[in-house]
């Protein structure tokens, strides 16, 4: 009968203690390359299988967070999510993908998870911050983009000067009727400052303030419904500065129907700069966000937060205009 292999066995054969080839195995504090590789090699050398259910049960971890979405059929939060896991996946996670297509009851499902142990922490990008255990917990809980409790830290971009690029692009290029669509009015996001950096600069230039509400949930035959009213209600808009680059391309088809010509007398600006949109639509002239390293950030803060230490309240990184042509 073979010898079942143990920790120790491994340990000997690299020539370290058992707590640092426990270290190595369970990611934890700064080891050199020289010691993790010959763990490994010793790991591989003897055919060494952890045991992940009983080191689960030890040190009641799981290894594995949560990520909830809106959805994936977005190329901003479908590379957002590929790089969470990533960056989850070299640090020793494995990641849970839920899109809560703003359904609150998925959300609390998730939560759940968490409260019984089965999850690590929880990354979240949806839209229900009025679920109660987000303003009740410190949990190891990080969110991107949303503002869902005082007690879970957020990292964003700074919509700000996303907002103020945008139109101020829109308005050196001469634009007189300038148009931007957002989330609802309320929504607890930082991106409704990108609202409030437009509305500042069309005060400033004298300019009226046409806002026009386009909810992120809604199917997207309704939400052309409402660009197109843009155009019915300004037939002389000649500049638009959409949210995100999803509704920039739907101000392009609705002015395509109204006999607009983008850019010649119709400049639009979108915000992401997600890869598969610069792909699809080169010549969208945007506000890009730095999804890979939201997504770093985002990891390191849940991290943080899991082993228990102190972590930023709020991160904000920077965003940069990205020329294309339709502006």
């Amino acid at each position: 009968m073979n010898k079942k292999i143990k920790l120790d066995d491994v340990a000997r054969l690299a020539g370290v203690s058992k707590a640092t080839a426990s270290r190595v195995l369970n990611h934890r504090g700064y080891l050199s390359q020289k010691t993790i590789d010959k763990v490994h090699q010793a790991m591989e050398d003897l055919n060494y299988r952890p045991n992940a259910i009983a080191r689960q049960l030890y040190k009641q971890e799981t290894m594995l967070v949560g990520l909830i979405f809106p959805t994936i059929n977005n190329p901003y939060f479908a590379q957002l999510e590929a790089a969470l896991e990533k960056c989850l996946y070299n640090a020793g996670y494995r990641a849970v993908m839920g899109n809560s297509e703003n359904n609150s009851q998925k959300e609390e499902d998730y939560l759940q998870l968490l409260l019984d142990r089965q999850l690590d922490g929880l990354i979240v990008g949806a839209h229900n911050p009025a679920i109660p255990v987000y303003h009740k917990t410190s949990l190891p809980i990080v969110s991107i983009e949303r503002i869902v409790s005082n007690q879970v830290p957020v990292v964003s971009v700074d919509n700000y000067e996303g907002g103020r690029l945008a139109t101020q692009r829109l308005l050196d290029d001469g634009c007189q009727v300038i148009a931007h669509t957002n989330y609802p009015g309320g929504f607890a996001s930082p991106n409704q400052a990108r609202e409030s950096a437009y509305r500042d600069l069309m005060k400033q230039n004298k300019r009226q303030e046409i806002v026009y509400q386009v909810p992120f949930d809604e199917p997207e035959d309704q939400k052309l419904e409402v660009i197109r009213q843009i155009f019915r209600d300004h037939p002389d808009v000649d500049g638009v500065f959409a949210d995100n680059d999803t509704n920039a391309r739907l101000v392009m088809t609705a002015a395509k129907e109204f006999g607009r010509h983008c850019p010649e007398d119709l400049k639009v600006i979108g915000f992401d700069g997600a890869d598969m949109t610069r792909l699809l639509l080169p010549e969208l002239t945007t506000i890009q966000q730095p999804i890979q390293e939201m997504a770093e950030v985002a990891v390191e803060m849940l991290l943080k937060k899991i082993a228990g230490e102190v972590t930023d309240q709020y991160k904000t990184l920077p965003v940069k205009l990205v020329d294309g042509t339709t502006a």
